[in-house]
């Protein structure tokens, strides 16, 4: 076996290998390749403050195994496998990576490896861990069943995620009208003005800070970083598709949703001009919207103001969609679990992500 580190000059054939995985794949979308290939060619904000290395194992001279190695400055006490794709179960192969991992943390003086985020939350976490047979919605994780294998039997510890579903004919917000009328009453809900996109995106920056702090693998997001997020995929969002709750006029909470693009998307097709178009064209062909993620000032949690969020997110999409699905959710997060319980009709998608300390 043969181990190659790249540079990001030459990530191309990494970049065909992972779209190799997934050429026959009826169910997967290409649609988070183009930030992956950013970060693997050092263009991506988080390369600035990030140490990088994308490597390839060689199994008689064929690609086998591809995965980048990241220490981010905000948490590097954690040495990250991310951007991992394996062709198949072999231990072999596995362990060969591994012990090149090994290496790289003790040489750093890191006691932690993390698998299955890719550098940020916002970009990725976990693995799938469920229901290969359905399709991938957009900006959530697809692989082979044997990843989790690999990791879990090597050692790492397993972090559970879970993802929620609900059927939006059936749906009501568990609240009575009374309880109703006082949220709308204290709280202001908005649509984001993307005129201002680098205001909007200071202050979910800021939020996303001071309401994820003590989160698992969160750290401070840099409103650069936020930006570029926001600029790579703002010909797909709409002003609606970013809320914020208000207090006082203060911004205290946000809710970022949007629509399955996938559900526009081609066997192979990447994402781009034609998925921008066709959501133009045909955005009502979708059926599926997605809560990707919503946060709460501290001091404004169990006020009420994310009952807004849903109550003005409802109004939006009662008569649009058929579903909706949570994004991850993990699973001792029991507040949003509960919330979870609450307003869906099923427990939907496991994903894991992993952890080894050495």
């Amino acid at each position: 076996m043969e181990l190659k580190i790249l540079k990001k000059n030459n990530v191309n054939e990494y970049i065909s290998f992972v779209k190799s995985i997934y050429k026959d794949n009826i169910l997967y979308r290409n649609s988070m390749l183009s930030v992956m290939d950013s970060i693997l060619k050092e263009k991506s904000e988080i390369c600035k403050s990030s140490w990088i290395q994308p490597i390839m194992i060689y199994r008689e001279n064929k690609p086998v195994l591809c995965a980048t190695l990241g220490v981010v400055d905000r948490m590097d006490n954690i040495l990250q496998i991310t951007y991992f794709e394996n062709v198949d179960n072999n231990v072999d192969s596995f362990n060969f990576f591994m012990d090149h991992v090994l290496k790289r943390a003790q040489e750093k003086g890191i006691h932690k490896i993390s698998a299955g985020l890719n550098l940020h939350v916002n970009y990725g976490l976990g693995f799938l861990a469920s229901d290969y047979d359905k399709n991938q919605s957009f900006g959530m994780a697809y692989n082979p069943p044997h990843y989790n294998d690999l990791f879990s039997n090597f050692g790492f510890n397993t972090i559970d995620l879970v993802s929620y579903s609900t059927n939006m004919k059936d749906f009501t917000l568990p609240l009575n009208d009374k309880i109703l009328s006082r949220i709308r009453n204290r709280f202001n809900v908005r649509k984001a003005s993307f005129k201002d996109l680098e205001r909007e995106a200071n202050i979910y920056t800021h939020i996303n800070n001071k309401a994820f702090v003590n989160h698992l693998f969160y750290y401070e997001r840099r409103i650069e970083e936020d930006m570029e997020l926001f600029n790579d995929f703002k010909h797909l969002l709409k002003e609606e598709n970013l809320l914020f709750v208000e207090y006082d006029k203060k911004p205290v909470g946000f809710m970022l949703w949007y629509p399955d693009y996938h559900e526009l998307m081609n066997v192979n097709e990447n994402l781009g001009i034609k998925t921008v178009l066709k959501n133009k064209l045909f955005s009502n062909k979708i059926k599926k919207f997605k809560i990707v993620e919503m946060g709460i000032l501290p001091e404004f949690q169990k006020t009420g103001a994310i009952l807004a969020l849903f109550d003005y997110c409802n109004d939006l999409t009662k008569d649009r969609y058929e579903v909706c699905e949570s994004g991850w959710i993990l699973k001792d997060n029991m507040d949003s679990r509960n919330f979870g319980i609450k307003w869906a009709h099923e427990e939907y998608k496991k994903y894991k992500a992993y952890l080894l300390e050495v």
